[in-house]
């Protein structure tokens, strides 16, 4: 963090951005005129300059260059964080794994550390769209971004994450469950950057699953769930079951986790699992919602069986 509180902001011209229309998205299809600076730190008078115009951050621009691109976004400023190599990286440190915001899913999708101490994101990224995104887009641009339908911001609150905030005031630290405020809303503030995610090394007796329907891989998807818990001796503990896709945000399944909580794997337990496809109140409207609700109760009671049985 010191060496970003020590540098500056240069101005750069918009040649990262595409100069022509593109394909599909008709004439318009192209950015508007926007300055891009690029952020090599964040001294006090950047910060303040960044409260005072619309401006929105640059990590892996599968996104923001996107909602440019079709003119959803405008900001007067883009600040392109690319070249902080510190906001990269994955580390085990005091009980947790520690995601630089600008790590590629790409790079989580190789790690033999998520694969061992964070498995949920192991499982998770390969959803996150095709190859080649995944070899630009970041951790930390996905969960600022906090897109309902992806699969981090449903992750980060299954998984009990810590989210690492960054600003002219120093650092400050914000549990996932608080993190994902409204639709594309975050408790990020003016002029601050989120730098990393803080997952809790997976401990003892602990499962996870990460499900998933999308009409064909590597679209959004309809709907999906990042399930945590404890299994000891068939009975299940700090259950957490958080959706994606149904709501503005990720959505826990707090009743279904009350219902779980503590008891052995049975026909109540088994119950509570079937009732998780309705609970978020998306009531199935036609064959296509019927499908994820099936398929949903199918995947997570397998799920649900193969912890209790050591699968």
């Amino acid at each position: 963090m010191a060496t970003v509180a020590a540098a500056v902001v240069r101005a750069l011209p918009l040649a990262l951005l595409p100069s022509k229309p593109t394909l599909g998205f008709g004439p318009r299809a192209y950015p508007p005129g926007t300055s891009a600076p690029r952020l090599l730190g964040v001294p006090p008078p950047t910060a303040a300059r960044l409260t005072r115009v619309p401006a929105r951050v640059l990590a892996g621009g599968q996104s923001l260059l996107a909602s440019l691109n079709m003119r959803l976004s405008s900001p007067e400023l883009l600040v392109d964080i690319t070249g902080l190599k510190e906001l990269s990286g994955i580390r085990a440190h005091n009980g947790a794994l520690r995601i630089g915001a600008l790590t590629r899913h790409r790079d989580i999708e190789r790690s033999a550390e998520v694969a061992r101490h964070v498995p949920l994101l192991a499982q998770a990224v390969p959803h996150v769209a095709h190859v080649a995104i995944r070899n630009s887009g970041t951790l930390g641009g996905s969960l600022a971004l906090a897109d309902p339908a992806a699969e981090y911001p449903a992750c980060a609150p299954a998984l009990d994450a810590t989210l690492v905030i960054g600003g002219a005031g120093g650092e400050r630290r914000v549990a996932a469950r608080d993190f994902f405020r409204a639709l594309y809303s975050t408790a990020l503030g003016p002029g601050e950057l989120l730098l990393a995610a803080e997952f809790p090394l997976l401990g003892a007796g602990y499962r996870s699953e990460f499900v998933e329907l999308a009409r064909r891989h590597g679209d959004y998807a309809i709907v999906g769930v990042a399930a945590h818990a404890r299994v000891e001796r068939g009975s299940v503990s700090d259950l957490r079951l958080a959706y994606l896709g149904v709501g503005a945000t990720p959505v826990r399944a707090r009743r279904a986790e009350a219902a779980i909580e503590g008891k052995a794997y049975g026909a109540q337990a088994l119950a509570a699992v079937q009732a998780l496809a309705l609970e978020p109140g998306r009531e199935p409207r036609g064959a296509l919602d019927r499908t994820w609700a099936l398929d949903i109760v199918r995947r997570v009671r397998a799920w649900a069986e193969g912890i209790v049985q050591g699968t």
